[in-house]
């Protein structure tokens, strides 16, 4: 299997997953066609479906065009935002399987950003939309802080080589919070000076190590929220970073 990032929009991430054996390919958060066409045929694949991680516009946008182009394809979403996108053919439940090729994953429900966001996980690679992000996660626009720290946690617990797939390119922005809320944290300041460009993908262990949302149980981030009134629990903390995230400049 390989991944091919195909940049979207102003700041989005499109992604194919290629079949190598069969030539065949799904794409994963299509906000808009154009460049997934160009992608296509500059890596002579066949597209046969399309992977959402959530009903957001700026994921699902390109899906109505490409379906018109290419006959038959499926377009998989989470069974919680299926109704809200009207050319999903396949909805799927947490823990259901879905394969491409002869490579079989399996989907996590994460709920927190949408109530049917979820993660697309295959051969060591996990395409999570806008839950999680490289050093940050979504802005919780249908779910609470509870539901998406305990999706950031699902995610957390796999394996830590697991290859990180995210929706945005807001790294930077992301290592510029994570430093204000661990300013002594080695590793953000490592990784914010070696940052990559696209910054796709991160590692299960890289984010471990300096994503502030998946540490709400270190001293400097339980620390820092308590600073913005959490009670010192984990979900308290989450939400008390999560709501600073949301204004930070």
């Amino acid at each position: 299997m390989r991944v091919v990032p195909v940049p979207c929009l102003k700041d989005n991430f499109a992604y194919l997953v290629i079949d190598e054996a069969s030539r065949r390919c799904a794409v994963v958060d299509p906000g808009e066609a154009p460049p997934v066409e160009a992608a296509l045929a500059k890596e002579q694949v066949q597209l046969v479906a399309v992977w959402a991680t959530h009903h957001h516009h700026d994921h699902v946008g390109g899906i109505a065009e490409l379906a018109k182009k290419h006959a038959g394809l499926q377009v998989v979403i989470g069974e919680g935002d299926a109704a809200k996108v009207p050319t999903a053919t396949t909805k799927l439940a947490d823990g259901a399987e879905f394969t491409l090729g002869d490579l079989r994953g399996k989907v996590i429900h994460n709920p927190g950003h949408t109530l049917g966001a979820i993660t697309f996980l295959i051969d060591g690679c996990a395409f999570t939309g806008d839950t999680l992000f490289s050093a940050g996660c979504g802005r919780l626009f249908e779910g609470d802080a509870a539901m998406m720290f305990a999706s950031l946690h699902k995610l957390a617990a796999l394996p830590p080589d697991t290859r990180v797939y995210f929706g945005h390119e807001y790294t930077a922005s992301n290592l510029k919070f994570a430093a204000a809320v661990e300013p002594d944290n080695a590793d953000v300041a490592a990784r914010a000076r070696e940052l990559p460009t696209p910054s796709t993908p991160s590692t299960m262990a890289i984010e471990l190590a300096t994503n502030p949302f998946l540490r709400t149980r270190e001293r400097d981030v339980i620390t820092a929220a308590m600073e913005r009134g959490s009670g010192g629990d984990p979900v308290s903390v989450f939400a008390a970073i999560r709501s600073w995230k949301d204004n930070f400049r």
